[in-house]
């Protein structure tokens, strides 16, 4: 994930999920008829808190 990536999605939980149904034509998704779907909910104040802060990878 990209660091403008993260900065948006870190108070954020998310979940992938794999559903029966046609997807967007991501190519794992088509032939075995399923999709992928990504669900997303804020984390309390209480559980951002108690997060282990993520390491940036060195360049």
């Amino acid at each position: 994930m990209a660091r403008d990536q993260f900065e948006y999605w870190e108070h954020m939980q998310l979940t992938i999920n794999v559903e029966e149904g046609r997807g967007a034509s991501f190519s794992l998704e088509i032939p075995l008829g399923v999709r992928f779907a990504i669900r997303s909910r804020l984390f309390s104040d209480d559980e951002y808190a108690r997060l282990t802060p993520v390491a940036q990878a060195s360049s």
